[in-house]
């Protein structure tokens, strides 16, 4: 695999590494390295690859045509420098043939630019030649017809993120059937917000950024199409005739105004509908299609609403169970204690769009004897019951913790007998530490680990290693046993790292390639203040394909000035 040069390289090694294609752009998104699964996938060598630009080398529509830059999420994520993924797109392979891809854009700091980007991309399909753009005519086949409910549903049921699964119906419907699509939605607060005005341009899909925003409210007694399907009742039919007269509300004002702007000679306005409330509706138009719409086609459009309404209203849920997850979870963390001769800082990552809420969790707090306790812990499950089955825990080893001044491994063993009286918590993991202040001045540590990644101890001068003593089983699982205690001295400078699985842990590799990664970042940043440092290790240390949440707890000991 060749990388900047056609010479191989760290960076090339680095890609070779990973387990799917993937190539590493500049800020002008020229392709500066590529890796071997990368070029099989693509059948380019990386000399037909390195110092082309991405976007125009290889991103497709479904019909083989280039996707106008400004429509391009890929591109627009590596522009915007965040890091998203998606499906639904398409990469032009060596011979012709177009490749359906999932893709994850991620920037990335590996000395090659400023502003480097990571894209990782594997197959979603076989490959093939590009499909043929359907004729310009609202009239389908029935199989047609059939293949499109079933392409609906495919496509809608596979994302939970209900942007992305509008965008796909948007889609699937211009211009196969309309040269115009309009989504109105109705918000959780009950105001209508129309999320797309699309239109057919040249073989892309163009958004009317204009015609797009919030709308006026919906009027309880109209008879008009769109006020109607925003009240749940009957599908309709529409033209520029049926909003001449005054109008009898805002949102006919507003539809009034779309049918102007866009020049739609028919339209149809069908209610977008879940089993209990009125999601929004979804307007089809033609102004270029000759054909105006009629009762078949409002059947057609009818099972696609109701496909669609299924998928958004199992996304609404879903992204409601995690946000209601996500704001128990970070409102239970904890405010950090301030101790003199220690510095501290803490971190939560949820993780991606697609995954679930975890159990991960954090805790520090004074002690009575004036030690400071240290918990950093994981529980088994991605859901709001290991949300819950977190805030149980930590209850639970707080108060054990500040009324008993006792070894870590007393706290944990009460902790690991009282847990399935009390707590609904199945397994779980942490570590749990108390700092304290010695005769000579020094700072030691001393902590037992329930099946938890040990913590990781890094000197000013870069040496880190791992604190390994102390190890024994996971909460829940022998409660009878005794556990270890273990102690270990903290050097002026030093940084103490408690961290989750999420931040080590990453699919096609090992364990032990993820704590490597994470000790060789930390002792690259070891003289960095403790906050940027803390900033640092998460994004370099993280894995891309990281599909978890992430917890992380710093804690550096302070030299005192000298008297």
């Amino acid at each position: 695999m060749a990388g900047q040069g056609g010479a191989q390289n760290p960076v090339a090694s680095a890609l070779d590494a990973l387990g799917t294609g993937a190539y590493l752009t500049d800020a002008q998104g020229l392709i500066v390295a590529v890796n071997t699964r990368g070029e099989q996938l693509l059948g380019r060598p990386a000399s037909a690859l390195v110092g082309k630009d991405a976007h125009d080398l290889l991103h497709r529509t479904r019909w083989g045509e280039p996707v106008p830059r400004a429509q391009c999420r890929i591109r627009a994520s590596m522009i915007a420098g965040r890091t998203e993924q998606g499906g639904g797109e398409w990469l032009e392979c060596g011979d012709g043939t177009l490749l359906p891809v999932a893709w994850l854009v991620t920037p990335c700091d590996l000395g090659i630019s400023p502003s480097a980007t990571l894209v990782l991309f594997h197959s979603a399909g076989r490959s093939g030649r590009p499909a043929q753009r359907p004729p310009v005519s609202g009239r389908l086949p029935e199989l047609e017809r059939l293949a499109l409910l079933a392409e609906t549903t495919t496509l809608l049921t596979s994302t939970l993120d209900i942007d992305e699964a509008l965008r796909r119906l948007v889609s699937l419907v211009v211009p196969r059937l309309a040269d115009w699509a309009v989504i109105d939605l109705i918000t959780e607060r009950d105001e209508v917000w129309r999320f797309a005005v699309a239109h057919a341009e040249g073989g892309t899909v163009v958004f009317r950024d204009d015609l797009q925003g919030p709308m006026p409210p919906v009027p309880q007694e109209s008879p008009m199409p769109l006020s109607r399907a925003l009240r749940g009742a009957a599908s309709s039919l529409a033209g520029p005739e049926t909003y001449h007269g005054p109008p009898d509300s805002g949102i006919a004002v507003e539809q009034r105004r779309l049918f102007e702007e866009t020049g739609m000679h028919s339209a149809v306005v069908v209610p977008l509908r879940s089993l209990h409330d009125v999601l929004g509706a979804l307007t089809l138009g033609r102004s270029d299609q000759p054909e105006r719409f009629d009762a078949t086609d409002v059947a057609l459009l009818e099972d696609i609403a109701r496909r669609a309404s299924l998928a958004l209203e199992n996304a609404r849920l879903y992204q409601r169970q995690r946000k209601v997850a996500e704001t128990m979870q970070r409102h239970l963390l904890p405010k950090l204690p301030r101790t003199p001769g220690r510095s501290m800082t803490a971190r939560y990552l949820p993780a991606p769009d697609a995954s679930e809420v975890g159990g991960d969790w954090y805790d520090a707090f004074t002690l009575a004897d004036g030690a400071t306790a240290l918990v950093i812990g994981d529980v088994v499950g991605h859901d709001l019951d290991a949300a819950a089955g977190m805030a149980q825990l930590r209850n639970m080893l707080r108060a054990y913790a500040l009324s008993q001044q006792r070894p870590p491994s007393k706290i944990v063993e009460w902790l690991d007998h009282a847990t399935p009286d009390i707590a609904e918590v199945s397994m779980a993991t942490l570590v749990f530490a108390r700092m304290t202040v010695n005769d000579d001045g020094g700072c030691e540590l001393s902590w037992t680990n329930a099946g938890h990644p040990p913590p990781l101890l890094v000197t000013h001068e870069g040496v880190a290693r791992y604190l390994t003593d102390g190890h024994g089983l996971l909460l829940g699982v022998a409660p009878e046993r005794p556990r270890p205690d273990a102690t270990a001295e903290l050097p002026p400078g030093a940084t103490l790292l408690l961290y989750t699985d999420g931040l080590i842990e990453s699919p096609g590799h090992s364990l032990d390639e993820g704590l490597e990664r994470l000790r060789r970042h930390a002792a690259a940043l070891a003289h960095r203040p403790l906050e940027p440092f803390t900033d640092q290790l998460l994004a370099r240390a993280r894995p891309p394909a990281n599909d978890d949440d992430v917890a992380l707890l710093a804690v550096r000991n302070v030299p005192r000035p000298a008297a």
